[in-house]
């Protein structure tokens, strides 16, 4: 795994005899070809704007997406090398440099996948990777890369596929459907001629791009669909990759900052003699919201920075808290929803979670040198063309003065994505200061728990109706905190749902968290369905059962789960399973919680059984740690997880008050993935949705009592049955 340099391709995409296809691309400006590479890129076996292959037949594909422990830079080269034919043990990976040429082309296709017109399909990606090029977005997250960006890079593999057959052919001599591809060789069986890649790749290069290569038939996937181990794992393991909080350059400074506590707050004053009388601080740096110590070692910063008193104002914000901010959303509900008037029985349930931190293993880092009217950037984002315009706007460049290398992200979640890269603002201001000496910012833990952007808080007042026989007639709900279409689907036949949601503003910035909308929604839905199995009489596994005929899907999903967890088999008392059913990315995912609870009132979960419909599964080791991950994240948010407000400002400050699940109280996981013939889904977030509802739902089944208000562990749980 490496980084492109700056210098290594410079790609543009262009419609070519009506077809449009990112990746595929030849010498600069050739006739014939789908965009522009380096103008030496045949000298180097540069295929397309993503594959190269070198003389010892080594394929490098460049991915132009980042690498946060997801595994998707795998799962996306595996993509373009099965396509290609390309022998897997010689294969590379790069990840693209942050030029408008890698914007995200294929978006769109992670959004209507095989609906899209076959005859508009390579005009609507190019018209998509234009507005990506325009808005300046390389995005990783919304679990888009294998969905959507997985169709370019089989594009790209099939296409440097036919430019290799037909070099081929032609040293040969023989038609090119006469020749065959397997790794990393061409073959002509009839003449018993062979050449590799390597050998062949500089007049491929040479050679028009198919404006429509044909795609391999899964059934003959050789390398998608095995459990390749992860590029991004063995330098992990040694210690040689970099991160973010890595990053040195000789003659760097080192930056602390304190920043405004309540948000929108701003710097009333602060006196830097203190700090600057103290060893090896370089300078004092005020900003609008905050202040900054740059000094020759982060400690000696961090020390001078604890020594100032600075004064912010609160921007009116002083009043606020958890409890003003919910009763608000309550206010803005107003009324259960109204149910029909023929209703046997009517549920109604209210239920909230709080505001939480990304909480990364890294916190947020920038280094930045800034010389002249030239600024160079290093940085872990999500996004590293948005990250390059935030820096080019803070330093009022336009975003072609400012070079942005990403680098390895020590978790995201969605806190490195567009729109919170305020450690990017914060870093290129401070080395501004200290021009021409490049500066590296790194964040203490108090500064990433207290200024994230959170996942929003959220409450939902939800109302059901049942008829004489327990069937549900109607579901409904009021939501405040945030919703859309994706996160409040409900997979059921009920004739009437209805849902609404409510503006009650608040102060506390808010961003995407894992799973974005659906982790709240997750939660409220399939803890309400449950609660309307439980006042139909109903097992909730049958019940839901009972209402998905219209969703196959599912229902498999369902049924494995609960097969797997061996549903409606004996406990001992007080312990209980839950289920939960949700999909959000493209990809279903079914959850059975297994729990038990102390007379105290101590809840363990002792496994979760996870059953997995997320279409293709390209590499099925890193699918299931996906879903792995994510119940382990989904579980710390349900049983602790929690941000609260007071005075305006965010209470929590390190891992001691926003806690996380430890490996001791990590439970079993088992996942299984159903065989589907649909397109790839995401997986990185779908496994978070479901886990809070199916332990909650257990917590019922083992006590009586219903948990409606996140963490778990605020609940007085202790209770007999």
């Amino acid at each position: 795994m490496g980084k492109w340099t700056r210098r290594a391709f410079i790609g543009a995409g262009s419609l070519v005899g009506g077809g449009f296809v990112l990746g595929v691309a030849g010498v600069a400006f050739a006739p014939g070809r789908h965009g522009v590479v380096s103008a030496d890129a045949a000298d180097k076996g540069g295929l397309t704007t993503w594959i190269t292959v070198t003389p010892d037949d080594f394929v490098t594909i460049l991915v132009p997406h980042c690498e946060m422990g997801q595994g998707s830079q795998t799962g996306l080269a595996m993509m373009a090398a099965e396509e290609m034919e390309a022998d897997w043990d010689r294969v590379r990976i790069e990840e693209a440099p942050a030029l408008d040429a890698y914007a995200n082309a294929y978006m769109l296709r992670a959004f209507t996948g095989d609906a899209m017109p076959a005859p508009l399909g390579r005009a609507i990606d190019y018209g998509a990777y234009r507005l990506a090029r325009w808005f300046g977005t390389q995005a990783t997250g919304g679990s888009l890369a294998v969905r959507g960006t997985g169709y370019g890079m089989r594009v790209a593999g099939a296409a440097a596929r036919e430019m290799l057959l037909a070099a081929a052919a032609e040293r040969f001599g023989v038609p090119a459907h006469e020749c065959a591809a397997a790794r990393s060789r061409i073959t002509h069986a009839w003449s018993r001629q062979s050449a590799g890649f390597g050998g062949l790749a500089k007049a491929a290069a040479a050679i028009p791009a198919p404006a429509d290569p044909p795609l391999k038939d899964p059934d003959t996937f050789v390398i998608r669909r095995t459990s390749k181990p992860r590029f991004d794992i063995p330098p992990k393991v040694d210690g040689s990759v970099r991160y973010g909080i890595d990053f040195t350059l000789p003659g760097m400074l080192h930056a602390a900052v304190d920043i405004a506590p309540v948000e929108g707050g701003r710097l009333v004053s602060v006196d830097p003699a203190p700090a600057k009388a103290m060893p090896g601080v370089q300078e004092v740096v005020e900003l609008e919201n905050a202040v900054a110590v740059v000094a020759d070692s982060y400690w000696r910063a961090r020390k001078a920075l604890a020594a100032l008193r600075p004064a912010y104002d609160d921007a009116g914000h002083g009043g606020v808290s958890s409890a003003t901010i919910f009763a608000a959303f309550d206010e803005a509900l107003g009324d259960a929803p109204e149910m029909p008037a023929e209703a046997a029985k009517v549920v109604t349930a209210d239920y909230r979670v709080p505001f939480l931190a990304h909480a990364t293993m890294e916190p947020m880092a920038c280094t930045a040198r800034v010389e002249g009217d030239r600024a160079e950037v290093w940085a872990g984002t999500q996004d590293p063309l948005n990250a390059r315009s935030i820096a080019a706007g803070a330093l009022d460049f336009d975003a072609d003065q400012v070079q942005l290398t990403n680098l390895m992200l020590g978790g995201g979640y969605g806190r490195r994505l567009p729109f919170c890269f305020d450690y990017v603002d914060l870093g290129v201001r401070i080395a501004k200061a200290m021009s021409p000496a490049p500066v590296k910012l790194v964040w203490s833990r108090e500064n990433d728990i207290q200024h994230d952007y959170y996942r929003p808080a959220a409450m939902c007042r939800y109302a059901g109706a049942l008829d004489p026989d327990g069937r549900p007639l109607a579901v409904a709900a009021h939501y405040a905190g945030g919703g859309d279409g994706e996160s409040l689907f409900m997979p059921y036949s009920i004739p009437d749902q209805r849902f609404d949601g409510r503006r009650a503003p608040h102060h506390v910035r808010e961003g995407a968290w894992r799973s974005v909308l659906n982790s709240q929604h997750g939660f409220f839905k399939e803890s309400f369905i449950d609660e309307m199995a439980h006042a139909a009489g109903r097992d909730p596994y049958r019940f839901r059962r009972n209402l998905m005929g219209g969703h196959p899907r599912f229902r498999a999903a369902l049924d494995r789960a609960a097969e797997m967890a061996h549903w409606g088999s004996p406990l001992p008392e007080r312990e209980g399973r839950g289920i939960a059913v949700a999909e959000s990315f493209g990809s279903i995912v079914a959850q059975v919680a297994h729990v038990a609870v102390s007379p105290e009132g101590r809840v363990r979960v002792r496994n979760v059984h996870a059953a997995v419909d997320c279409g293709d599964v390209v590499n099925p080791d890193s699918a299931a740690a996906q879903i792995e991950g994510g119940v382990i994240f989904g579980l710390s948010a349900a049983m602790v997880g929690e941000i609260s407000i007071a005075g305006g400002r965010v209470v929590e400050s390190n891992f001691n008050d926003h806690r996380m699940i430890r490996m001791a109280d990590a439970p079993d996981v088992r996942v299984e993935f159903i065989r589907s013939d649909h397109r790839p889904g995401g997986l990185g977030e779908p496994g978070v949705p479901p886990v809070a509802p199916a332990v909650t739902n257990a917590v019922f089944a083992a006590t009586g009592i219903r948990v409606r208000d996140l963490p778990i562990e605020k609940q007085d749980l202790s209770a007999p049955i």
